[in-house]
C-alpha cells in the first residue's frame, strides 16, 4: 500500500512538474503510464492498432494536459477517457456499418482476442490475467481493465464509462467473481499451469480483496 501511495505521489508531482512545461518530468509520466493505458486499449481494438490508437491518444493528452486539474488517480481516469474516444473513433473509421451514437456497443461487440490480450498483460508482469479477462462478457471485461490494470476506483471508471458508479460496481463485482472462477478451475482444464494464479499477491488475491471493497 505503502508503494501505491508513492507511486501515485510521484505521478502527481511529474503531471504538475510537465504542465509547467518540463519535458523530463513529462517522459517519467509516460514510462508510468504508458504500458497500462496500452494494455487498455489493446483490450478496445486488438494489438495490430493498439499501438497507433495509444501514440493518438498520447498527442491529445499533451496538447490538453494545461487544462488538466488534479492528482494521479484523476489524471489516469483522464488518460483512460481520451484513449477510449481514439479507440471509438477507430472502431468507427474502420467499420462497413453505419455508426449510430458512437457508444461503447462499438467496442462491445469486438470478438475478444485471448492472446493479444495476453501479451499486453505479460508487459505489466502480470502473467496471463488479461487472456482471461478476454474470456469475460466484454461489458464486465472492459470494467475489470479499468479496475484492475488501469486502477481506477469505481468513480474514476464511471467517469471513463459515461454510467453510474452503481453500475460499474455491479459489472466489476460480477466479472472479479467469473475472473477468479477461470483462474481457479481445476488444473486438469488446461487453463492454468501449476501454481500459477496462486501466487502470494497474485492476480486471484487482487480479485478477492477488490471484490470485498465492492
Amino acid at each position: 500500500m505503502q508503494g501505491e501511495y508513492a507511486e501515485d505521489a510521484a505521478l502527481s508531482g511529474a503531471v504538475h512538474a510537465a504542465q509547467l512545461g518540463d519535458e523530463a518530468a513529462f517522459r517519467i509520466v509516460f514510462r508510468t503510464v504508458h504500458p497500462r493505458l496500452l494494455g487498455y486499449v489493446r483490450s478496445l481494438v486488438g494489438d495490430g492498432d493498439a499501438e497507433d490508437v495509444t501514440s493518438e491518444a498520447w498527442l491529445q493528452i499533451a496538447r490538453d494536459l494545461g487544462s488538466f486539474s488534479g492528482d494521479a488517480d484523476r489524471f489516469r481516469g483522464w488518460a483512460a477517457r481520451i484513449a477510449r474516444n481514439r479507440a471509438l473513433d477507430h472502431v468507427r473509421m474502420r467499420s462497413r456499418r453505419p455508426v449510430s451514437g458512437g457508444d461503447e456497443t462499438q467496442l462491445a461487440d469486438r470478438p475478444a482476442d485471448s492472446d493479444t490480450a495476453e501479451e499486453a498483460i505479460e508487459a505489466l508482469g502480470t502473467g496471463r490475467t488479461m487472456a482471461f479477462i478476454a474470456r469475460l462478457p466484454r461489458d464486465y471485461a472492459e470494467v475489470v481493465v479499468l479496475r484492475v490494470i488501469m486502477g481506477l476506483d469505481a468513480k474514476r471508471t464511471a467517469e471513463v464509462l459515461g454510467k453510474s458508479p452503481g453500475a460499474v460496481r455491479t459489472a466489476a463485482h460480477r466479472g472479479l467473481k467469473q475472473l477468479t472462477a477461470l483462474i481457479e478451475r481445476p488444473q486438469e482444464e488446461g487453463d492454468v499451469p501449476p501454481g500459477e494464479g496462486q501466487q502470494p499477491g497474485g492476480v486471484t488475491q487482487s480479485a478477492a480483496r477488490t471484490l470485498k471493497e465492492m
